[in-house]
């Protein structure tokens, strides 16, 4: 078992799956909850992130296939997607050329994603993959199941920040490529980014109360 990642919810690793390289997402106990809450808890959130893996291919946005799901045991076997992160792509100089057409891909990944009603919940570079051409989203752990414009402008404002502090020497042309596929993609997408800046001044407010 070669371990990939280890969370707070969860610990990623690489196994074999029918003679095939697979990852293993397995989400872990928590002891300081009762034992029939804690596998109730582990058990929703493992068929939650099943289903929105599956919605989101359903609806064009590349995920790992799902090949197995324990939820008892809180473990979901997928596809391994052999691809490079995103976030190492942009900060490769040798891909300046490539950050417009990445950033547009991202841009229309979400507004697909937000046009199903599917927030990604966690919407930062290190989740998404670039492989043969194609980009590919994972780790939907945190995502939902929503509707609410207000729910898609924090998922949006959350991806602004993640370029901001991780890509903030290319942030400009990152942002104007981001929205530009976003808006290809969500009809609404205008109102979400309206929300955006309006969750971004509230959160101004409320760290300027702090500090007064």
């Amino acid at each position: 078992m070669q371990i990939i990642a280890r969370g707070a919810e969860a610990i990623l690793y690489a196994s074999q799956y029918e003679g095939q390289k697979v990852l293993v997402k397995e989400r872990i106990p928590k002891h300081y909850r009762l034992e029939q809450i804690d596998e109730k808890i582990r058990k929703q959130r493992t068929r939650k992130e099943v289903r929105l893996l599956s919605e989101a291919r359903k609806c064009g946005v590349l995920t790992p296939k799902v090949l197995s799901v324990d939820e008892a045991a809180g473990k979901i076997v997928m596809e391994f997607v052999d691809g490079e992160r995103v976030k190492e792509l942009l900060n490769d100089k040798k891909n300046f050329g490539n950050i417009k057409k990445i950033c547009v891909m991202i841009g229309e990944a979400v507004g697909k994603l937000h046009a199903a009603g599917i927030v990604h919940g966690d919407l930062t570079t290190s989740n998404m993959l670039l492989r043969e051409g194609e980009m590919y989203f994972i780790d939907f752990g945190l995502g939902n199941f929503s509707r609410r414009i207000e729910d898609y402008g924090e998922d949006i404002n959350l991806l602004h920040k993640a370029i901001e502090s991780t890509h903030f020497k290319i942030l400009k042309a990152c942002w104007q490529n981001i929205v530009k596929g976003y808006r290809a993609k969500y009809k609404d997408a205008d109102k979400v980014l309206s929300k955006m800046q309006e969750i971004e001044k509230r959160a101004r407010y409320v760290e300027r109360t702090k500090q007064v």
